[in-house]
């Protein structure tokens, strides 16, 4: 590739504009979709009925689960704003990082599932809205995980 190609290239245009944008709405889908559940959960007494021992729904794992929940999310949050850092910053780690959260993210989504079904075993496992959450990172990983890794734009542009 000449210079004048790669020149060209440089750049936060084409398809990384959608990349782009999946970054910016990732924290905050997270945020909309968790907020109303964990405000819920400490406001209306949920979380004392799973947490207390001798309450009715006690389980010793529900405390590590949510707390493993809570956190992980919260660091998801605080991972998807340092990948818009890097993006926006056309940093060389971005593509790393991006590849690495979308991993993540589906790895936490599965053990998520297998976590809440050695609580509630009588419940199914992928339910239809966590299975839809994760066929939806798995066809997102499969489009921007190649693109990412392949692209000329991408190689171009995140340099610094």
């Amino acid at each position: 590739m000449t210079e004048e190609q790669e020149n060209e290239l440089k750049g936060l245009g084409g398809w990384l504009i959608l990349v782009g944008i999946g970054i910016v709405f990732s924290p905050v889908k997270i945020i909309i979709s968790l907020y109303p559940l964990y405000s819920s959960i400490f406001s209306d007494g949920t979380w004392e009925l799973l947490t207390t021992p001798g309450s009715e729904f006690y389980n010793a794992l529900w405390l590590p689960i949510l707390g493993a929940e809570i956190v992980l999310n919260a660091a998801l949050v605080l991972g998807w704003l340092g990948i818009a850092w890097l993006f926006f910053s056309k940093k060389q780690a971005f593509r790393v990082w991006y590849i690495g959260i979308l991993l993540f993210t589906i790895a936490f989504q599965f053990a998520d599932a297998f976590a809440i079904a050695a609580v509630l075993p009588d419940e199914e496992v992928f339910d239809p809205e966590t299975l839809m959450e994760i066929i939806r990172s798995l066809v997102y990983a499969a489009i921007w995980i190649p693109y990412v890794l392949i692209s000329e734009r991408v190689k171009a542009t995140f340099v610094n």
